[in-house]
C-alpha cells in the first residue's frame, strides 16, 4: 500500500470507544484492512517510506472494565501488532508535520470529521479523499480473505441447515433467527453479518425485513437471509423453504422461475461481466430477462418486474463491501440473489449465493447449502 502513494502520506484512525459501550467493539473495516489491529484508539500513518502505528497509552478505568490493552511502549507491542515502528498517539500529530514538510499530498477519509480538522490545520496541502483508493484494494480478495470468507459461509450454511430443522407451523420468525445466531456464536464466529430476516407469509416480499415476530402457518413460505461473521469477514445466504415441508404448486412454479433465473446468471459470472445496469452481459438483465421469457403473474404478466433490485454485491470485511462501478475481474467476491416479490400473493422467493469471480468463471462459496427444490423439501421434512 505505502508504495502505491507516490507522492502523499495515508493518515486512517481507528474506531473508537464509548464511555459506555453496550455492543461488541467492531473496528473500522479501511483501518482493519490495512493494519489488522483490532484494539480500539488507535491510528496509521503510512508514508512511500515508512509505516506507524500509533496506539493509546495505558488507561487504568478504561482497562479496569474492558481489560488490558497492548500500548506503545509495552515490551511485546512489535509481536502483538505485526509493526515495527510503534509510537503513542500523542506523537502523531509532530510525526504527520514531519511526513508533510516531504509530501504534498494528504490521504483521509472525507467522510470522518478529522478530515475536515486536516484540510484547516494544513491549508497549502491536497487533503484527497481515501475512500476510492481503500475500496479498490479491497475489491479483489487475497487467498486468505477468500479462506475466510468461506469459513464464514462454511457456518452460515450449517445454521442455515439447523434453522430448517425447526421450521413447521405454529413456530416464530424470531425462533428460527435464534436458531441461526446460537449456531453462529456456537461455531466461534463474532456473531451476525447483519440482522437475520426471517419472513414467512406475506413478510417473505419484504426486502428487508427484520422484526421476524410473525408465527409461521402452514402452506406459506419462510424467507431465511442470514450470515455469519467470522474473524471480521461476512457472509451472505438466502434460501426460501416450505413452512410445512412441501412447495404447492404455484409456490414451486415461480421457485423454479428464480432458480433458473440464479443459474443463469451464475453461468455468465465471468471476468468483464457486469453486476448491473441494462446491458448484454449485465447479470441482472440476464436474470430479469430469464423471470420475462419462463414465468408470469397471476394476471399473465412477466415476472421480471417483481425482481426489484440488482443481482448481487461486494462481499468481504462488510457484507456489502464498497462497491465496483466497473466489470468483475477475477478475485472478486459477489453475492448472485435473483428475487421475486408479489405481494398480491403474498409470495416471497429470493435465492442468494456467494460466489468468487475467478479467472475461468466462478466458484459458488455457498455450493454445500441446498437449494433445488426437492432436495429443499427434503431437509425441511426431516
Amino acid at each position: 500500500m505505502r508504495h502505491s502513494l507516490e507522492d502523499g502520506v495515508l493518515l486512517l484512525k481507528g474506531q473508537t470507544e464509548g464511555y459506555d459501550p453496550i455492543y461488541r467493539f467492531a473496528q473500522e473495516p479501511n483501518f482493519y484492512y490495512l493494519t489488522g489491529w483490532t484494539e480500539p484508539g488507535a491510528a496509521l500513518l503510512l508514508t512511500p517510506s515508512d509505516e506507524i502505528l500509533f496506539l493509546p497509552r495505558h488507561d487504568q478505568r478504561v482497562e479496569r472494565y474492558h481489560g488490558r490493552r497492548t500500548s506503545a511502549g509495552d515490551p511485546d507491542a512489535r509481536a502483538a501488532t505485526a509493526f515495527d515502528k510503534i509510537l503513542p498517539i500523542e506523537k502523531l500529530e509532530s510525526e504527520l508535520d514531519a511526513a508533510l514538510a516531504e509530501h504534498s499530498r494528504l490521504y483521509a477519509p472525507w467522510a470522518e470529521t478529522y478530515a475536515g480538522q486536516l484540510r484547516a490545520r494544513y491549508p497549502f496541502r491536497d487533503v484527497a479523499d481515501t475512500t476510492p483508493l481503500m475500496a479498490r484494494l479491497r475489491l479483489k480478495k487475497s487467498p486468505s480473505e477468500i479462506a475466510a470468507i468461506q469459513h464464514a459461509t462454511d457456518v452460515s450454511v450449517q445454521a442455515h441447515r439447523a434453522a430448517w430443522k425447526r421450521v413447521t407451523a405454529g413456530k416464530f420468525e424470531y425462533q428460527i433467527a435464534a436458531t441461526v445466531l446460537d449456531a453462529f456464536l456456537d461455531a466461534g464466529c463474532e456473531g451476525p453479518a447483519y440482522s437475520p430476516i426471517v419472513g414467512s407469509g406475506p413478510n417473505g416480499p419484504i426486502l428487508h425485513y427484520m422484526a421476524d415476530q410473525r408465527r409461521m402457518d402452514r402452506g406459506e413460505l419462510v424467507l431465511i437471509d442470514a450470515g455469519a461473521e467470522c474473524d471480521e469477514y461476512a457472509s451472505d445466504i438466502t434460501r426460501t423453504v416450505p413452512v410445512d415441508g412441501k412447495f404447492t404448486p404455484r409456490q414451486r412454479e415461480v421457485y423454479q422461475v428464480v432458480l433458473g433465473a440464479q443459474k443463469a446468471a451464475i453461468a455468465a459470472v465471468q471476468p468483464g461481466a457486469l453486476l448491473g445496469g441494462d446491458a448484454g452481459n449485465s447479470l441482472t438483465k440476464i436474470a430479469r430477462d430469464y423471470m420475462d421469457a419462463h414465468g408470469k403473474d397471476q394476471h399473465g404478466e412477466p415476472l421480471g418486474k417483481y425482481f426489484t433490485h440488482d443481482i448481487g454485491h461486494q462481499v468481504g470485511l462488510q457484507v456489502h463491501d464498497p462497491p465496483a462501478s466497473g466489470p468483475l475481474e477475477a478475485g472478486m467476491v459477489i453475492t448472485i440473489e435473483p428475487g421475486v416479490y408479489i405481494n398480491e400473493e403474498k409470495l416471497g422467493i429470493r435465492i442468494e449465493d456467494v460466489v468468487l469471480v475467478t479467472a475461468n468463471g466462478v466458484k459458488v462459496l455457498s455450493a454445500a447449502l441446498p437449494k433445488e427444490p426437492d432436495e429443499i423439501e427434503e431437509a425441511v421434512s426431516k
